[in-house]
């Protein structure tokens, strides 16, 4: 009997300890958020343009679809001879694709004189591209290059573990671009990306181990996409990885504390140098970039 009261008694310490705790975060406005990674394919006439906006939600929610007032891409080119550097030509009409989807694609009307759709001939290491979005009352910009990437040459199953006895070693073979500053990043699949430059690699063929941390049939087939960078949008790749740690992937929900190449630029007389620097709280998520991207599979043993 003394010992049936004696483990009430604990029990019932224990069960008083437990406290219910409120965590209160602090709410903020939402912030428009842009996922503008433009792949692509020099094999297909037109470059597959798909911008997807959305906005902030608190966090405990994900983020919600959204609508803009309006949406252009201005395909440019660099030009020494001009003090902006960049020479743009017309503007592309971006429209939304389903509405309330969120996404926006280049207006085309077959049969007509509408089509806004941007080839892929002539694109360059030359060739710069500008978005501009107007949402809820404000107006944001972001510039980028195109940016070159190579093609995967070999990709193999390794049988080395890192951390995990489960994780799949996939073996990759690249040649760099010898005397270019090159920067890569590639694209397991699910959330998980690699950044890579070719500081030590300059015009060298390059092999080297990812482990794929997700959990792999046999039999089941993956692929992976190699995509060309810049400096910035490999810093911007390298950080979100590091911060999100594959939990939804870099594009999901990107980190408040990482920001990308989407200025706000509400009644700036200059946008070529986008500096917001007088106003470092008014800026969207996410990135815009127009790169190439080379894709290879293979069948998981």
């Amino acid at each position: 009997m003394k010992r049936i009261l004696y483990f009430l008694v604990v029990l019932t310490v224990i069960f008083s300890c437990e406290d219910v705790i409120d965590v209160e975060t602090q709410p903020e406005p939402p912030r428009l958020v842009v996922n503008g990674l433009l792949r692509v394919d020099i094999t297909q006439e037109f470059i597959d343009v798909r911008v997807q906006v959305s906005e902030t939600s608190d966090f405990f929610n994900e983020n919600t679809i959204t609508q803009l007032e309006s949406a252009v891409i201005l395909p440019g080119r660099v030009n020494p001879e001009l003090n902006a550097g960049v020479e743009f030509g017309r503007s592309r009409v971006l429209v939304e694709s389903e509405p309330g989807s969120g996404v926006y694609i280049p207006s085309y009307i077959p049969g007509s004189d509408t089509d806004d759709r941007i080839r892929t001939a002539g694109l360059s290491t030359e060739t710069v591209f500008l978005l501009i979005i107007e949402h809820k009352g404000r107006r944001y910009a972001a510039q980028t290059p195109y940016s070159l990437a190579v093609p995967i040459e070999n990709m193999e199953q390794g049988d080395e573990t890192l951390f995990d006895e489960d994780d799949t070693e996939i073996k990759i073979t690249i040649t760099d671009i010898p005397d270019f500053e090159n920067y890569y990043v590639f694209d397991f699949g699910e959330g998980e990306f690699l950044a890579l430059d070719d500081q030590f690699i300059d015009g060298q063929e390059f092999e080297f181990s990812y482990f794929v941390e997700r959990d792999l049939e046999s039999g089941e087939e993956l692929e992976v996409s190699i995509l060309g960078a810049d400096q910035q949008f490999f810093n911007y790749i390298d950080l979100l990885v590091e911060q999100t740690e594959n939990d939804g992937g870099v594009f999901e929900t990107p980190a408040a504390t990482v920001r990308g190449n989407v200025f706000d630029i509400t009644g700036l007389d200059n946008i070529v140098i986008f500096d917001n620097v007088e106003r470092p709280n008014d800026f969207a998520l996410g990135y815009f970039a127009v790169v190439q991207e080379f894709k290879r599979s293979i069948t998981i043993e």
